[in-house]
């Protein structure tokens, strides 16, 4: 899918920003978005670096107004709106269910559900009207099972997968899918904080791992570049786990 539009959330760090170049290199036009303005910016131009057409938007997914400015200059700018990232995401407070807080429940349900939300409500007003686009929601292990002492983030991922599987039933007729990728650790600093950066904690958490070791985000970012091409053309409201194992144990 060369020269497609692909917007993606949460893209300045991780998973997102390695998303974003893998797109560009395939030829792709990118709108990247978050809420640091000058990382955004310095994004775009690195995308840019690789011969792709991009723009930075500031936009926080927990606004209604920032996720419609978003999708309206990303159709302004480049015509359509043909795969969408939802990526923008937090691990909230790591605490046990009886240390868990109302303020903490909101914090993180508003950005990983809520955010969700409202960019899949604008994503697919745009995909409808033309009648294709693919849409990949990042939703995580945690979205099958549960964790100890990340009981709202789990609970968030779960409400990631339920907004996934009816957004793809409610897209399916007109020809856009709705799919999520749901990695298991992967190197990035949200793994570093799951595991308090100890690497004796990150070596005991690893080894629950069959294949013992964690993920690159190249290796989410392929998936996800997968689930945005023809190729799967025909899956839809799929989770699709890229975990080394471990949710079929």
């Amino acid at each position: 899918m060369s020269n497609a539009t692909v917007l993606i959330t949460g893209a300045l760090t991780g998973i997102g920003r390695v998303t974003a170049n893998a797109f560009a290199r395939q030829g792709d036009r990118i709108v990247v978005s978050g809420r640091h303005e000058e990382n955004g910016k310095a994004l775009a131009a690195e995308l840019r670096a690789l011969n792709a057409e991009a723009e930075f938007v500031l936009a926080d997914v927990r606004s209604e107004a920032e996720v419609v400015n978003l999708i309206a200059q990303a159709v302004r700018r480049f015509g359509r709106l043909d795969v969408a990232v939802n990526n923008a995401g937090t691990e909230g407070e790591l605490v046990p269910i009886i240390d868990q807080s109302i303020a903490n429940y909101d914090a993180t349900f508003t950005v990983n559900v809520l955010g969700t939300l409202l960019c899949l409500k604008h994503e697919m007003r745009v995909m409808l009207r033309q009648g294709s686009g693919s849409i990949i929601n990042l939703s995580s292990v945690a979205g099958q099972v549960g964790i100890a002492g990340a009981s709202v983030y789990v609970a968030s991922k779960h409400a990631v997968e339920g907004l996934t599987k009816s957004a793809a039933l409610e897209g399916a007729t007109a020809g856009v899918r709705v799919n999520a990728v749901a990695p298991g650790p992967v190197e990035t600093a949200m793994l570093e904080r799951f595991v308090a950066s100890s690497g004796e904690a990150k070596a005991a958490f690893l080894a629950g791992v069959p294949a013992r070791r964690a993920s690159k985000p190249e290796e989410i970012a392929a998936t996800i570049l997968f689930l945005a091409s023809d190729q799967a053309r025909y899956l839809t409201g799929q989770r699709i786990a890229v975990d080394g194992g471990y949710t079929v144990q």
